[in-house]
């Protein structure tokens, strides 16, 4: 079993900066592709980014392009994720996400991972 735990979570005003982290236990860290994803209160969980397994391969959603950044160390089973220039509709749980089987590809739904953190809370003041 995979246990997926998050940290780096806070309050920032709008324009700041955090960095996420997602630390991995229980199977291969390289074995895993991951993802983040976002839930504000009332709304559905959505993707943020991607990331496949040796950390060549990317994809974000339109709303964090340019803003935020995914990256993983996989000597550390550590996946990250750098947000700058945070907005206010940036607000939400924050959830890392991964799974084992199957090629990589921007999986965009939820269903699709295997494997999921207990989340982190993530709120921008404007």
């Amino acid at each position: 079993q995979v246990q997926l735990v998050e940290s780096g979570g806070g309050s920032v005003q709008a324009g700041g900066s955090l960095r996420l982290s997602c630390a991995a236990s229980g199977r291969l860290f390289s074995s895993l592709a991951m993802g983040w994803f976002r839930q504000a209160p009332g709304k559905e969980r959505t993707l943020v980014t991607t990331i496949n397994r040796n950390g060549d391969r990317t994809s974000y959603a339109d709303s964090v392009k340019g803003r935020f950044t995914i990256s993983r160390d996989n000597a550390k089973n550590t996946m990250y994720l750098q947000m700058n220039s945070l907005k206010p509709e940036d607000t939400a749980i924050y959830y890392c996400a991964a799974y084992a089987r199957g090629y990589y590809y921007a999986r965009r739904t939820p269903d699709e991972y295997e494997y999921w953190g207990q989340g982190t809370q993530v709120t921008v003041s404007a």
